[in-house]
């Protein structure tokens, strides 16, 4: 699965959106990949996470043990992917504004990969390998959807992108003009 395919996956399920987006990263962007519109239907997000796979499989090859999924945008493409590896899957909830395992136990030492919706800078990532460290697992890689930072966000390890799609991104006080004449709108789960 190409970078076009993944898009056109977006697209048929309305997932494109254009207008003035606050992105979870706090970032500035005219385009918006609303991926809630894809995981509406389970068979376009079998087809995503089961390519997903593949390329987690082909990263990893001597296997991992767990998947792990940031709340609340991981949870769906995680458990989605950890179908198709044959592993569990995990996710990491915000507690006192830092990511933990609060529902779940994994061994000192346990392989894991984190499956991610979208990555912008990558700061959810970060925070789910730290989170993961702190506990003893090893992190071998994260893999997403769409990187939306075409390869350019340090995520601490390894990422393993779907699609890489260059959107462009701003912060809130270097907009272009076209964009600050746009009411903006903020529709991320970084605080959930």
């Amino acid at each position: 699965m190409q970078t076009e395919d993944v898009l056109e996956i977006f697209r048929e399920c309305g997932a494109m959106l254009e207008g003035h987006f606050v992105l979870t990263s706090g970032l500035h962007s005219p385009v918006f990949l609303q991926k809630a519109r894809v995981f509406m239907h389970a068979d376009k997000t079998e087809i995503l996470c089961k390519a997903l796979a593949e390329r987690v499989s082909k990263a990893c090859p001597n296997g991992i043990d767990y998947v792990v999924g940031p709340a609340v945008g991981g949870i769906i493409p995680a458990f989605e992917t950890s179908k198709h590896l044959g592993v569990p899957n995990v996710w990491v909830e915000r507690e006192e504004g830092v990511f933990k395992l609060r529902r779940f136990e994994i061994e000192k030492g346990a392989r894991v990969v984190i499956i991610e919706d979208i990555v912008t800078t990558g700061l959810s990532i970060r925070e789910t390998v730290q989170s993961l460290k702190d506990i003893g697992a090893e992190v071998l890689a994260a893999a997403c959807l769409v990187d939306r930072s075409a390869g350019k966000s340090d995520v601490g390890v390894p990422l393993i992108a779907l699609a890489e799609y260059k959107v462009p991104a701003y912060a809130a006080d270097n907009l272009p003009p076209e964009l600050a004449n746009i009411p903006a709108v903020k529709p991320g789960s970084r605080n959930l």
